[in-house]
């Protein structure tokens, strides 16, 4: 294993004239320190004991934060022109901004007591089917993928999405963490045909940086292209097409469709599995939503920090029909990182905040699209 490099001792002064820059609010001298420091050859991230942290440069380009990476003008027909980035391209971070087992998408209902909420969606999986289908034309469908570490992960991923599917692969790169940045470089530079990478200096929020889940997420939507945008986490992983289903789905009407399907009960604090057929929420391993409709419903919430209940309060804002396919789709899920690698305080206390929004949606219209 290969040792830390250090960064050189004008590399660092320059790193606390920055800081101290920051501290000032002078915002125009950070950028141009920031500039310097990556001539040299290293970039700078906001944190850690000194008030920054200094890394290699990587032979690939890095935008400073998730809301400084351009949507270019032609795809802003579909959603609100966004706002300028604020200070030092990005502004200052904001509040808005179990290995799996075989089987079928889980009979058995997580019950959290500490969040007064079930979901079926943390130590489950779905073991892939066999069935075949006529893929989707690639132009048609882009598959999302946040890259937040595990390079491992992201590895399998982005290998399955090749073998089994012509979609198009949009993956946005958090902080090149454990070197999972460098891995998605690697596979976009042999498949550049089918992958686009975006790389950005700003680490996830669940893991001790200020790119939020919600942001992130809409972010890549916002410069994807396609008609359909599939959600997808990097622990999910292809044992054939199981996006052309999905796809099919939508083309038949729905505004979006996933793997796996729940619905709550009666107090909406407890959601259980559901589907095929149509269904109140889809979880986000898996789901593909028509993109306009997505954008016009205002994207996934900035205020979603964390991934974990996000994906039910962006089902309950979609218009349309929310569907499970019929069928087995052929896929299964690896260890969820996003929940079992992070401080399980972080994680409850934010699934809860999320949650308590989850709860406001579903008391302003109770019962819709119950099948």
């Amino acid at each position: 294993m290969s040792e830390r490099r250090e960064a050189p001792a004008h590399v660092r002064g320059l790193a606390e004239q920055r800081a101290k820059a920051r501290a000032d609010r002078d915002f125009a001298s950070a950028d141009v320190l920031r500039g310097q420091i990556e001539q040299a050859g290293w970039l700078v991230r906001d944190g850690g004991p000194e008030g920054f942290e200094l890394a290699p440069k990587p032979p690939f380009e890095v935008w400073p934060t998730v809301a400084a990476i351009p949507v270019p003008a032609a795809r802003e027909r579909l959603e609100p022109v966004e706002e300028p980035d604020g200070p030092e391209k990005g502004g200052e971070p904001t509040e808005a901004s179990g290995p799996g087992t075989e089987g079928v998408v889980a009979a058995q209902v997580l019950w959290d007591a500490s969040l007064a909420t079930s979901r079926v969606d943390e130590a489950i999986s779905g073991a892939g089917g066999s069935e075949r289908y006529t893929k989707t034309p690639s132009g048609t469908v882009t598959v999302g993928l946040l890259v937040d570490g595990w390079p491992g992960d992201v590895r399998r991923c982005l290998d399955a999405l090749l073998t089994y599917t012509d979609a198009k692969i949009i993956a946005l790169d958090l902080g090149d963490i454990d070197g999972a940045g460098t891995v998605l470089h690697e596979l976009a530079d042999a498949h550049g045909s089918r992958i686009t990478a975006f790389h950005v200096a700003e680490r996830p929020h669940w893991r001790s940086g200020s790119a939020g889940w919600g942001a992130s997420r809409t972010k890549l939507m916002r410069i994807d292209t396609a008609e359909i945008h599939v959600m997808m986490e990097t622990s999910t992983v292809l044992d054939g097409d199981a996006i052309t289903p999905l796809a099919d789905a939508i083309h038949a009407g729905a505004t979006a469709a996933g793997w796996q399907g729940v619905d709550p009960g009666d107090d909406g604090r407890e959601w259980h599995p559901a589907g095929p057929g149509r269904v109140r929420g889809l979880l986000g391993y898996l789901l593909a939503v028509r993109r306009a409709a997505a954008l016009d419903a205002g994207g996934l919430s900035d205020r979603a920090r964390y991934y974990r209940n996000a994906d039910l309060e962006f089902s309950l804002t979609l218009p349309g029909d929310l569907v499970v396919p019929e069928g087995t789709l052929p896929v299964h899920q690896e260890r969820h990182r996003a929940y079992h690698e992070v401080d399980p305080a972080y994680r409850d206390r934010e699934s809860h905040r999320t949650y308590d929004r989850v709860l406001r949606l579903l008391r302003s219209k109770p019962g819709a699209r119950t099948p």
